[in-house]
This record gives C-alpha cells, structure tokens and sequence, in this order.
C-alpha cells in the first residue's frame, strides 16, 4: 500500500511538475530547448541509471563549456535532473523491493530538507555557490576514487533497518536533501551510510532515487521561479535525459564503469578546481557577467 501511494504521488507530480516547468519556459520566453543541453541530459542520465551519477559530470560540462553563470548550476541541476530522476524511481522502486516505511520516511526527510535548502541557495552569493559547488565535486571524485579502487562499503543483504538505525538514517536524509539543493549528490554519500548499516547495495537504489525525484521537483518547482535558472538547460536536460533512463534501465542494465569512473574524476577535479580558484581569489574578471553573456548567445 505504502509503495502504491508513492508510485500514485510520483506520477502527479511529474505531471505538475511538467506544468509548473511550462508556465516558467512561457514566461521567460525560453520554449526553445538547449541543444547541448539535450546531449548532456542523455549521456548522464544514461550514466546515472547504471550508478555514475549525474550531478558530477553535470556541474563539470556546465562549468568547462561556460554553459551558464555558476550561480545557476545548483538550479540547474535540481530542475533538470528532476523528471529523468522521476523515470528512475517509478522503474527501481517496482523492481528492486526494501522496506517501505524506511522508503517512505527518507523520502519525507529529504524533501523537507529541499525545502528547507532551497531558499537559501538562491540567495547565496556567487562566491559562496563557486566554494560549495567546488567542494561538492572534490567529494564527488573522491567517492568515485573508492569505489574504483574497490574502498567503498560493501553492505549486506538486509532490505531494512533495525529501529536505533532507522533514526539516524531519517535525519541524514534531511541533510541529504538540503545539500542536494546546493549542488550536492544524494546518490554516493546515501549509498555508503546504508551499506556501512548493513544494507544490501541493490535495496538502496530505491530509497536513493525515490528520495531524488520527491526533492528535487520540489526544489526545482522554487528554482524555477528564481531568476538564477537557464529554463533552456532545464528543458534540454530533460528531454534528452528521459529517453536515456529507459534505455539504460531497460535494455542496457549495466557496462563495465571502471575506465568512464577514472575520466570522470579527471575532468571534475579540473572543474573542481576553476571552481574553487574563482571562489577564493581575489581580483579576478567576474567569471559571472563573462558565463551570463555566454549564456545568452548560446542555442
């Protein structure tokens, strides 16, 4: 019943979440999809359904290719990424089955967390946006280091939680979801928390993609009221990432991600590093106005 509710609510707001991207895309005038944006959607969608990740390679091909200012790749992402996410979770929640009320409880957390996050993102300066963004991809490739090298949690083979588990677990969501809303993966730092208590890896990818696509339609939904958002990228990365989700989950199921994981990392970093470079040091062309006038002259 819990599992049936969760499906029901995701597929209403997919479907207002489709309105409420509309009206912004008429709006602003901005109905034409991001060509490359479209590309980008589809290759880390594709990517992120076998367990790369999206947000990552995302934040890095946004910065490298100046695609937008940095203040909008937290917005970017949320609102983008949010209905491929959806596609994910209506897929692995039907197929992969845990414990529904550790489902349902991580869910609620963190969007409470997004909606908590939200707000405060969008009024953070540019500065603070580079350092945190900047951050976020260090963690991101050092999680991607592990799992290379075979460091990270195993797990086990449980599909729930015991209670003293379950109450630690619920508030991290919260953070999770807050910290999604700056830019931050959900995927990699939820994935070694449940496996450090025991879970089975495979259990955990509907808790990790049902609290996704709860939270970042909610932050998106905000997001695209803020004038930090290229509604261009949001509708490319969407469209081109919905179609690559049902590809991977429902042709490809898995590619051997050792060599792609290693790439990753090497242009993160870099991006990691321009990133936290303009946060930092003082003086330098305001990467901002250069990115926005980018922008505008861009598909």
């Amino acid at each position: 019943m819990v599992v049936a509710i969760l499906l029901g609510a995701l597929a209403i707001m997919a479907l207002t979440y489709i309105v409420v991207l509309g009206q912004a895309a008429v709006r602003l005038g901005q109905l034409k999809p991001h060509f490359e944006g479209m590309a980008l959607g589809a290759v880390t969608n594709f990517f992120d359904t076998l367990g790369i990740g999206s947000f990552a390679p995302t934040t890095a091909w946004l910065k490298l290719r100046r695609l937008a200012p940095d203040s909008y790749i937290p917005t970017i992402l949320n609102a983008g990424h949010g209905l491929p996410t959806i596609v994910e979770a209506l897929i692995f929640i039907n197929l992969v089955k845990v414990d529904p009320w550790l489902l349902a409880g991580a869910i609620s957390a963190s969007v409470l967390g997004a909606v908590v996050g939200a707000p405060i993102v969008v009024r953070l300066p540019i500065r603070a946006v580079q350092a945190v963004v900047g951050v976020a991809l260090i963690i991101a490739a050092i999680l991607y280091i592990l799992g290379n090298l075979n460091l990270m949690p195993s797990g086990g083979v449980a599909l729930g939680l015991p209670p003293l588990l379950f109450a630690i677990a619920i508030p991290a969501y919260f953070v999770f979801g807050a910290l999604m809303t700056c830019g931050i993966g959900l995927y990699a730092p939820s994935l070694v928390m449940l496996s450090l208590m025991g879970m089975d890896p495979k259990a955990s990818l509907p808790i990790m993609m049902g609290a996704c696509a709860f939270l970042m339609p909610v932050s998106g939904a905000r997001f695209l009221r803020s004038e930090r958002i290229d509604i261009r990228l949001v509708i490319g990365i969407a469209a081109g990432g919905i179609p690559a989700v049902l590809v991977a989950a429902l042709l490809v199921k898995s590619l051997p991600l050792t060599a792609l994981r290693w790439g990753v990392v090497a242009v993160v970093l870099y991006a990691a590093a321009i990133l936290l470079r303009s946060a930092v040091k003082p003086g330098l062309p305001d990467p901002e106005a250069d990115a926005e006038a980018e922008a505008a002259g861009s598909l």
